[in-house]
C-alpha cells in the first residue's frame, strides 16, 4: 500500500515536472527565434535537464507499481545512473544560469562580445559530459557499486557510500558555495549601482532619467536570489541527510531520505520553470500568446473551420535576455 502511494505520488509529481518544463522549453524556443539571445540557451537546457529528471522518474514509478521487483543489479544501476546523470544536469544548469546572470551585471557593456554562439555551445557540452561522467561513474567502476540481491533500485542500495560522500562533497556543497557568491557579488554590484545613481542625482545631473540598470540589475539578483533559496531548502535536507547515512548506517532512516527528501530534492525540477514564468515578463507574454494560439486553433477545429469574431492575437515584444523584468 505504502509503495503504490509512493508511486502515485512519484507519478504525478514526474508528470507535473515534463509538462512544465516542456511548455517552458517551447516558449523559450519561440523567445530564442524571435530575440536570438544566447543566454536564453542556458534557460533552455534547464528546461531540457529538469523534463529529463521527470522521464528518468517514470522508470522509478513503474517499479513501484511491479512490486514485488527484483531487476538485475546492472539493471539498477543503469537506471540510478541516468536518475543522477539528469540531476547533476540540472543542477549544473542552474550553476551556468547563475554565472550568465553575474556576468551579463558585472559587464554589461561586453556581454553579447563575451556570449558567443560557440562558447554557449562549448559551455553545454562540457555541461552534459561532467553531468554523464559523474551518472556513470559508477558503471565504469564497479567499486563504487553497492551489491544488493532481491531489492528494489535505490540510492543506497546500489550506489556504495563512498560514491555518495564523493558526488556529495565535490558536487553539491561546492554548487552551493558558488551560488552563494555570485548572489553576494551581484548585490555589492547592485548597492555600488544605487550608490553612483544618488550621487548624480544629488548632483542634480539626473535629468529624471529613471535608474534603469539599478532596477535591471536588482531583478536580476532577485530571480538568482529565489533560485539560490529554492535549490538550497529542495536539495539541502536530502545531501545532508544522505552524508548522515552514508557515515552511519544506523543513525537515520534511509527510508525516510528516500521517501520523502529525495521527493522534495525532485520538487526544484517543478519549481525552476515555474520561477521563471512568473519572474520574467517576456516568458510569462509568451506563455500567454502560447495559450491564445491554442485557444482559437481549438475554436476553429470546433466551429468546422469558421472564424470566430474576435480582436484576434497581436504579437508580443521580445524582451532583452538581460532585462528580468516582472
Amino acid at each position: 500500500m505504502a509503495s503504490s502511494a509512493l508511486g502515485a505520488i512519484l507519478a504525478v509529481l514526474a508528470s507535473l515536472i515534463i509538462t512544465a518544463n516542456a511548455l517552458v522549453a517551447i516558449v523559450l524556443l519561440r523567445l530564442i527565434q524571435k530575440s536570438g539571445s544566447k543566454g536564453l540557451y542556458f534557460v533552455l537546457n534547464l528546461a531540457v535537464a529538469d523534463a529529463m529528471v521527470g522521464f528518468t522518474v517514470m522508470g522509478l514509478v513503474m517499479d513501484e507499481f511491479s512490486q514485488p521487483f527484483y531487476p538485475p543489479h546492472i539493471f539498477c544501476v543503469l537506471r540510478m545512473a541516468f536518475v543522477t546523470s539528469s540531476s547533476a544536469a540540472s543542477i549544473l544548469s542552474l550553476i551556468l544560469v547563475a554565472c550568465d546572470r553575474h556576468l551579463a551585471i558585472r559587464k554589461p557593456f561586453h556581454y553579447f562580445q563575451l556570449v558567443t554562439g560557440l562558447r554557449v555551445g562549448v559551455r553545454l557540452v562540457g555541461l552534459w559530459l561532467v553531468a554523464a561522467i559523474v551518472g556513470f561513474l559508477p558503471v565504469l567502476t564497479p567499486h563504487f557499486q553497492n551489491i544488493s540481491t532481491h531489492e528494489k533500485c535505490s540510492f543506497f542500495r546500489t550506489f556504495h557510500p563512498t560514491y555518495m560522500l564523493t558526488v556529495f562533497c565535490v558536487g553539491f556543497f561546492p554548487a552551493l558555495f558558488l551560488f552563494i557568491y555570485l548572489y553576494c557579488d551581484m548585490l555589492k554590484i547592485a548597492s555600488v549601482h544605487v550608490q553612483h545613481i544618488r550621487e548624480v542625482e544629488h548632483a542634480g545631473l539626473a535629468g529624471g532619467c529613471p535608474p534603469f540598470r539599478t532596477t535591471s540589475d536588482m531583478k536580476a539578483m532577485r530571480t538568482v536570489a529565489v533560485l539560490v533559496g529554492c535549490f538550497t531548502l529542495s536539495w539541502l535536507p536530502f545531501f545532508i541527510a544522505s552524508v548522515v547515512q552514508t557515515v552511519c548506517s544506523k543513525c537515520f532512516p534511509y527510508k525516510v531520505i528516500e521517501n520523502y527528501l529525495w521527493l522534495l530534492g525532485l520538487c526544484n525540477s517543478l519549481l525552476n520553470p515555474l520561477l521563471y514564468s512568473y519572474w520574467q515578463k517576456d516568458i510569462r507574454l509568451q506563455l500567454s500568446q502560447l495559450a491564445a494560439d491554442v485557444k482559437r486553433r481549438v475554436l476553429f477545429h470546433l466551429g468546422n473551420g469558421c472564424h470566430f469574431p474576435g480582436r484576434g492575437t497581436k504579437s508580443l515584444p521580445t524582451v532583452s535576455c538581460l532585462q528580468l523584468q516582472d
